[in-house]
């Protein structure tokens, strides 16, 4: 099928456009912008700046992506972008900011995600893989959402938080911290992690003994405030050792919220990225 580009467009020659692409009218298709098969752009749809987006991903009206990074360090000549895998929706109002010269330059959306009307993503963010970002979701610069999240209305990440695997954050939320994989965070003026997102773990086929040793993790940590040493010593005597894979991946994040700062395990990289900011990389990688 070839391509529909409406002539109401604005297509920059030396754009990539693949096959069956539409792009309907009132669209701004800058020149280092590359567009997968089976891509569509309804109308008022910008996408600038260096763009590299993949098959069937769809893009309601007033998208903006692409656009320089709300960022006063930035430099309007960086060599910075955007990457977008398949099968992603973007509802009205999206806008994501291609990266800043930080961390590895890029903003990074994986395969499957819904970014619902007017959700933010800025800088150099990463959203991995069948996530939910709903209606006016702002993500500060530098967050990761993992697999399976689901961030809910008007909620906002604090730049170099991640919200984990499966984790789940209700409207309206401020995360200042991290929200550990298949937690449940709410809270507006003081945040905090309520129970397990159950629903999302059995959606996910998750086993029913895993989930009850998330339940019990969650009640140590939360409830009993024990310390992480005490309750992986917990789990080595119950288990002999042998942890399923979703006990495993919540330890970890609990161990690399505990070394970061401020509980954000990403802060760790703040350094890096500003020391990368200003080019002097060997001394970023050598810390």
């Amino acid at each position: 099928m070839p391509q529909l580009i409406s002539p109401l467009s604005q297509v920059h020659p030396s754009a990539k456009i693949g096959n069956d692409v539409e792009i309907g009218p009132f669209c701004v298709v800058g020149p280092d912008v590359s567009i997968g098969n089976g891509t569509k752009l309804d109308s008022h749809v910008a996408i600038t700046g260096q763009v590299v987006i993949g098959e069937r991903n769809r893009f309601w009206p007033n998208c903006v992506i692409g656009g320089e990074p709300q960022d006063v360090s930035f430099r309007s000549d960086a060599d910075t972008g955007v990457e977008i895998g398949n099968d992603n929706l973007f509802r009205e109002g999206v806008t994501v900011n291609r990266g800043a010269e930080k961390e590895d330059h890029w903003t990074r959306i994986g395969n499957g995600n819904m970014l619902m009307a007017n959700a933010h993503v800025a800088h150099n963010c990463r959203i991995y893989n069948n996530t939910f970002l709903v209606n006016g979701v702002l993500l500060g610069g530098h967050v990761h959402i993992q697999d399976r999240a689901i961030v809910s209305g008007n909620s906002v990440v604090h730049h170099f938080a991640t919200i984990g695997t499966m984790a789940f954050v209700s409207g309206g939320c401020r995360c200042p911290q991290d929200v550990p994989p298949f937690m449940l965070a709410c809270g507006s003026d003081n945040p905090e992690i309520r129970t397990i997102n159950i629903v999302g773990m059995r959606r996910a086929g998750i086993s029913e003994e895993s989930i009850r040793l998330i339940k019990r993790a969650h009640r140590l940590v939360y409830r009993e405030h024990k310390r992480l040493a005490e309750v992986k010593a917990t789990f080595e005597d119950e288990l002999n050792g042998v942890f399923p894979q979703e006990l495993q991946t919540l330890l970890t994040a609990f161990e690399n919220q505990a070394a970061g700062k401020q509980g954000r395990a990403r802060e760790a990289f703040r350094n890096v990225s500003l020391r990368i900011a200003r080019g002097d990389e060997q001394q970023a990688k050598a810390a």
